[in-house]
Parts: structure tokens; sequence; C-alpha cells
């Protein structure tokens, strides 16, 4: 059998398995082999025959005996029979739609079985086991098997990720029929030996074996250990080899002069935090190198991130320079374009918006003090012949058609991934590319950061502007939402405003959906009005509104005209109404603690105390316990490192985003094992860029990354 054999050149699959396989993206031998199971049948003791109760879970030693297939009397279901004995009974064994198991095994073979116990009208019977060969094991010796009744065993059978179609037994089968043909006699490990030996890790044979057969629950953790080590260690290796790539291009040197910087700096309404003046400090430290920067600074919702991209990027612009910042949605480069005004007024430069909806320029010829809508060909002209210094948009700013005259720094916001295929757009033909600062608000554990922003040198604000308050967040189960609800009042009377954030935009249609307890913006913004605050004006916000619509309710809302804002999570990543001091967030069980932590920093935009009160409709201990981080945490990291803390394996798939699997987000609980992965990655591109050592690793990595492109 070779690792690049087709499946169903090996296997029997029917269509229904086809295509089953198909969803799980595994076609070949090899692609099956890296299927790995999500846990193990938890089985720490084996019960003998006389102990079995209908309806548990069992593992059973024994003899098996009275092998035979048949057919189902009314369905006609294929299926197989047999009787398993030990010293203590007998009992009948049954496997549906799996004929082929009763040929499989042979009379008088001694087995391990683990299946359901099942109590029907022809008695009591094990349903569809796993099975283990157990060849040496001392069956007719009562004392030697059953220590005091019972038996240790340890791991028991691996179970994997299932689909409709397939079942995690068949994955068994047919993974031990991959191990039985010495398939892993021809597969070659990709991680340097060095590296395996200095971090003790098994060989890629071993590991494979151990993951898919462990003898022991130290052989499955050292196999575990190691693909999750590997996945991150390629992670890095492409990051690196990213960074490597950038720094190859020339940038351009800006000098800094401090005294600007200060003057600046005066210019805001707040005093800047001692965090906020070392991350521009670094930023521009890093901009006077004829190399470009990489670098991410990551803060606290409310933390002044802006702030800092606008001073570093007024340093840019003395220069004579251009500055493109580029915001994830069109509400959100709007409020930047006018963040950047109020920054950028005395100054008398230009600022340009430019989103899929249309373009703006500051200032107006006709209003100096305000901006006025203008043509995309005439912005698109200025900005190419430099008189528009600061552009604003959406992804918009990286068409073809958006041509800067000099384009020496770039700001990315909440774009968590600002890959390799998009900087490469930023890249002038003749190799200079601007200095690059991401940034973002999202919560992200360190060890996550470190791995996926792994091209990045880190910037972290972790102060808040001083004078700002600590929210004051509370868990409102249903039978508490009158009290709630007074409290809100009593802050609208006092001139403050409402975020009210639900999961839906319309109810759901019931001929088409199942119809959830789920809250949406649309009827709860009228039953708001019509029951519980009809005093009181009642906006609508959510993604399917036209941009017109959108910012007309969000002018109308910082007016202070709308004293409710019923939206969608649309107002999550940076919408700023400082006015606003209460969020009341309605099914928040099916928000992310990432996602309920931006939520909550809609009101923590001014000196005001603000309130959170968190609707939840579930009652499990598990999801209460989830929420209440949000009132333990301290500030976003805390909760980022806590959410990571409380997530089970099954749950670790919600990482996806990051492009990580399952077996990855276990090294990401793993500080140590990130960091070595990082330093040896850094090693090996400082040593050999293109990898060309090592080709199988290099391979490996191509795999595993879409964008990663090697010379």
């Amino acid at each position: 059998m070779e690792l690049s054999c087709r499946l169903e050149e090996k296997f029997r699959i029917d269509v229904n398995q086809k295509r089953a396989l198909r969803r799980l993206k595994l076609f070949t031998v090899h692609d099956l082999l890296f299927h790995f199971p999500v846990r193990y049948s938890d089985v720490s003791t084996v019960k003998r025959i006389e102990e079995l109760v209908p309806g548990e879970m069992a593992t059973i030693y024994g003899k098996v005996s009275k092998l035979k297939t048949k057919k189902a009397w009314r369905s006609k279901t294929p299926m197989a029979e047999g009787i398993i004995e030990d010293l203590s009974g007998k009992i009948k064994i049954i496997w549906y739609n799996q004929a082929y198991l009763a040929k499989m095994l042979h009379e008088g073979e001694s087995v391990k079985l683990t299946g359901r116990v099942t109590g029907g009208k022809s008695g009591t019977y094990l349903a569809n086991p796993e099975f283990e060969r157990m060849p040496n094991m001392p069956i007719d010796s009562h004392v030697s098997i059953f220590a005091n009744g019972k038996i240790s065993t340890g791991l028991s059978f691996p179970v994997y990720p299932e689909t409709r179609g397939i079942t995690s037994k068949w994955f068994y089968h047919a993974i031990e029929k991959i191990l039985r043909d010495k398939t892993l006699y021809k597969i070659s490990d990709y991680i340097p030996e060095e590296i395996l030996k200095k971090y003790s890790l098994p060989s890629l044979k071993t590991a494979l074996i151990w993951i898919h057969k462990p003898k022991n629950p130290k052989n499955a953790e050292a196999a575990r250990k190691r693909f999750a080590f590997e996945e991150v260690f390629c992670i890095q290796l492409e990051r690196q080899h990213d960074k490597h790539e950038y720094r190859k291009n020339k940038s351009f040197k800006i000098k800094i002069n401090k005294k600007g910087v200060d003057e600046f700096l005066k210019r805001f309404p707040f005093e800047a935090t001692s965090a906020q003046k070392k991350s521009i400090q670094t930023i521009l430290e890093d901009m006077s190198h004829d190399f470009p920067m990489s670098r991410l600074l990551e803060g606290d919702v409310g933390s002044g991130k802006t702030a800092v991209a606008a001073t570093a990027a007024n340093e840019v612009v003395k220069k004579n320079l251009q500055v493109a910042y580029m915001a994830p949605t069109e509400i959100l480069a709007t409020q930047h374009f006018y963040s950047f005004i109020q920054y950028f007024f005395h100054t008398g430069i230009q600022v340009g918006l430019i989103t899929g909806s249309g373009c703006k320029k500051f200032p107006s010829k006709v209003n100096p003090k305000d901006a006025t809508p203008i043509s995309r060909s005439q912005l698109l002209k200025w900005v190419a012949e430099g008189q528009i210094p600061i552009l604003i948009g959406t992804h918009a700013l990286i068409q073809k058609t958006v041509k800067f005259k000099n384009l020496a720094f770039v700001v990315i916001d909440e774009q968590h991934r600002f890959g390799t295929a998009q900087r490469r757009k930023l890249v002038r033909k003749d190799n200079v590319a601007p200095h690059l600062l991401s940034m973002t608000a999202t919560p992200i554990p360190r060890t996550l950061a470190l791995t996926i922003y792994g091209d990045l040198d880190l910037s972290l604000l972790d102060e808040m502007p001083p004078g700002r308050k600590e929210i004051i967040t509370e868990i409102i189960t249903p039978n508490n939402r009158g009290g709630t609800y007074e409290r809100v009042r009593d802050e609208i009377k006092v001139g403050r405003q409402v975020f009210v954030i639900c999961p839906r935009i319309y109810e759901a249609d019931p001929e088409k959906e199942l119809a959830l307890n789920v809250k949406s913006a649309v009827e709860e913004a009228k039953r708001l009005k019509k029951e519980i605050f009809p005093e009181y004006d009642t906006g609508v916000l959510h993604s399917k509104m036209s941009k017109e619509k959108k910012e007309g309710v969000m002018n109308d809302f910082a007016k202070g005209k709308i004293n409710i804002l019923c939206a969608t999570s649309v107002v999550e990543v940076g919408v700023n109404v400082p006015n606003a001091t209460v969020i009341i967030i309605e099914g928040a069980e099916r928000f992310g603690l990432a996602q309920l932590h931006q939520l909550r920093g809609r009101v923590l935009r001014s000196t005001h105390q603000a309130y959170c009160y968190i609707f939840a409709e579930a009652k499990s201990g598990k999801t209460v316990e989830r929420l209440k981080a949000l009132k333990t945490a301290k500030n976003g990291f805390e909760l980022a490192e806590l959410d990571l803390a409380l997530r089970g394996a099954g749950e670790l798939s919600g990482a996806k985003q990051w492009g990580l699997s399952d077996i990855g987000m276990e090294a990401i609980k793993n500080l140590k094992m990130v960091e070595a992965a990082r330093i040896e990655a850094v090693r090996l591109i400082a040593e050999d860029p293109e990898l060309f050592k090592y080709p199988l690793l290099k391979s490996r990595v191509r795999e595993r990354a879409g964008e990663f492109h090697f010379e």
C-alpha cells in the first residue's frame, strides 16, 4: 500500500462514505493516516460479564465463539453475531451493517471488546463493539486477569471525527489495515532529527503509531505533543519566511523629530499613557531603518491605538510621504476618517476617504471646517499626485486602481491576517515597500499572538487613558430583566444612551428554518419601544441596511437623537459614541468571550460610569462559568487567557479562524512549546531562508500553508 494511493483503491467505500470522506478532505492513504483521534474511549477498568448493566458502555475480555453472518428478519440489514465468554459468564455480540467482522475473528480467539450493553426482547447483548485481539492474554486464569475483580487497561479505542455517512469505527478499522500493511516504513520524517532530539519528540513513524494505537496515556501524549509542535513550527516557518521576504525590500527612512511628536501629542484632548508613548517611540525607531517595519500593535478596547497610529502618520506626512489606513468596515473607515480630521485639523493636511460606496475629502473648498463628497476619479488623481497624503478606506485601498505617489506607511486595523498576497500589492515595482503597522483590539492569548503574528514584532498597549472607570458587568437571568430595565431608564434620564445587541437581524421564519429562542434586532427594537421604553427614541442598525441608512442611524445616535440603538454585532469593532454608557447583550451565550469583550468596549469611550448587562438564556453551569469570566477578568488579555483555559478539547474548533487544528490549539496552551517552535523557525530561516537543506520540511510547510511562497 502506497501513501499516495486513493482510498477507493484500497478500501470498500460506498457512495455515502465517499461523500463523507470528501467532506473531511480525505482522499489518500496519507490523508487517512493524518486523520487523528479527537479522544480515546475512557476505559479505566474492565468488567466481568456477570457485572454488565444494560445502557452502559463497557469493556470486557474473553473468548469469542459461534461467529456467523446473517440478515435482520425485517430490515434485511446484514449483521454479524457471536458469543463472548469469560469465567463469570457469556453474552451475545451483534454487529449491525458489519457482517464482515464475523470473518475477521476466529473461533476461540481471545479479544477485548468495548461497546454498549443493550437489553432487548431476545435478551442482553453487546452492540457494535470495537474489538482488539489479545493473543497473549492469560484468559484462562481468572486471578491473573482480574486483580480484586477488576483490571486496569489505560487507554482503549481511539475516537475519530465523524461526519454523516461515515463512523469512527470505519476509521479505526481502515487505519488498522494501513498499520498492519507496514505502510509507515515508507514514510520519511520532515522535522530535522536534531530538533526532535533536542525537545524529546518521537519520530514521525513512532508518533503515527502512538496517536492511533497508544499502549498507554504517555504514548498518546507524546504523539500529540509532537504533532502540536509540528503544526506551530510549520506556521512559524511560514511567518518567518514571510518576514524575511518583506524585509528584502527597501523602505523610507523616517528620522524622528521628538519635539514635533511632543507637540502633536499635546493637542490630544487627553494625556497620552506611558504605554502609548513607548509604542510611538518603538514604531518611529522601526521606521528610521531603510527596511520596512512589520509590527503589531495589540491594545485593549479604548486603549488609544488610533492616536498612536495618527502620531506616527504625522511624522510620515511631514516628510512629504503618504499614509494608507485600512479598516474592516465602511462604518469604521468613516469613523476613522472623522477622527483623523480632528487629529490633523490644525495642520491643513488633506485627508481622503475611499469605500465601496463613495469618496470624501477634507477640507472642503466651500467649508474648510468640514469634509465634502468627491468623485472616485478625482480622489484617485489627487492621491496619485501626492496631494492627499492620508487616505483612509476599506479593502478598496489595495485595488489596482489606487496608486500612490510615495506610500510610506500602511496601518491595518482589525485585519487578523493581512497575508503575503496582500502585502505584495503594497510593494512598488522598484522593490520599495511601505512600513506596516497592524492593530487589533481582539483579545489574543500571548501564545496565539506569537504564533499567528509570528512575522510581526509585538507592541502592547496595556494601560487605559486616565480617568476611565472600570465597567460594571452583570449577568442577568430572565427573571431579573425588569429591575435591569429600570436601572437602564435611570441612565437615559440623565442623558446617557444605550446599545442593545442581538444575535439576529430578523426573527426566524418557521417555514424555512428552525425557530430558535433568539432575539432579533428589528423585533427587539419594536418590543422595547412598545412595552419597555415608549417615552424614548429607538433605532435599528444591521448589516443589511444600505450605507446611507447606516450612516444616518449612526449620525443620529452620535448626536443623541436616538436614545436606544438595537443592533447586531456590526457595532463590534471601534464604533465610538462617548455618551453611550450602557450595553445590553441579548443571547450572550451565542457570542465568543472575545466578541463579548469587544462589544462591551462600545461603552468604554468616556469618563462616565459604564454598565454591561449580559442577558443569558442558557442555564448550564459551563456556560455561566464562561460568562462569569467577563466579570473576573481585569482586561482583554487576561480574558483571552481565561477563555483559552476554559476551552475543552471539543470546543477548540472556534479557533479555526486562525487556521489552527484542534491539535494545534493544544500547543497554544503551552507557552514553552510555542517559544521553542519560534526559536527553531527563526534559526532555520536565518540559516537557510528557502529551506534548501530541508526539502521534506519545505514541502510540508507548503502543504500546510496555502499562502506560503518559496522561490
